[in-house]
């Protein structure tokens, strides 16, 4: 299961474990609508990062400081939300990225085993962590295939929800526009040789992403994994007479 993810909107380390000795071994931790602040975001990161498990946070807003500190506490990439068009993109994925290649700033601490960091160490953390430019806007998915190509872009992250919305086609329905989208999305990342990831909440949805070459499904969020066990439990007591 080394190519599926779970989405997490609230720092609740309890179904982190639970995740964890269920096979799942990749996070998303989600900034923009869940309730992660800074400090909550810094001690799970430093947990994730202790128990070895690959986690991505898409962060509350396109600006530098909101990238930095989520790759200084540790995370292993970022996901951008709000992208606009290239130079949009250019500007702020800048800050995912030491120089010469970004404009990161360097802070010690956790990244750097709390240590002077070594002459090649910011090479290889600009190799190691990963930034993902969100495709979630009619100007992101019009330049998609300028904005994959920015050095300090690794990697595209569709919203398929917001991506509908603004090419005004209302609610996402995964139907054939949605899809021609989310093709584009796949193919340009394809063609610059880079990754993409699909969120991906139905089994329609994650064949589609497999058959496009998607590095990483995203296949529940933290809410629908707790509302399907709930139900599970419920449907079961219905079974067994036990509730109406």
């Amino acid at each position: 299961m080394d190519n599926i993810a779970l989405w997490m909107s609230q720092p609740h380390y309890g179904y982190l474990e639970i995740a964890r000795t269920c096979g799942v071994k990749s996070l998303v931790l989600e900034l923009e609508h869940g309730t992660f602040d800074l400090a909550s975001l810094d001690q799970f990161l430093a947990y994730t990062k202790a128990i070895g498990m690959p986690t991505l946070t898409k962060i509350i807003a396109p600006n530098a400081e909101s990238i930095q500190q989520a790759l200084d506490f540790g995370s292993d990439g970022v996901i951008v939300p709000h992208i606009l068009g290239v130079e949009h993109a250019r500007e702020v994925t800048r800050a995912a990225k030491y120089p010469l290649t970004g404009t990161r700033s360097y802070a010690g601490g956790r990244v750097f085993d709390y240590a002077r960091p070594a002459s090649n160490a910011f090479e290889s953390e600009n190799r190691r962590t990963k930034c993902f430019a969100m495709i979630e806007t009619a100007e992101s998915l019009e330049d998609v295939e300028k904005i994959i190509e920015l050095d300090t872009v690794d990697g595209l992250f569709p919203g398929p929800s917001d991506l509908a919305l603004a090419r005004g086609r209302g609610a996402y329905a995964f139907n054939d526009a949605d899809r021609a989208d989310l093709q584009r999305v796949a193919a340009a990342a394809r063609s610059a040789g880079k990754s993409w990831v699909m969120p991906a909440w139905t089994s329609a949805e994650r064949q589609f992403a497999l058959d496009e070459g998607a590095e990483l499904l995203v296949v529940a969020t933290q809410t629908m994994t707790l509302r399907a066990g709930i139900m599970a439990t419920i449907h079961t007591l219905r079974d067994e007479r036990i509730v109406a």
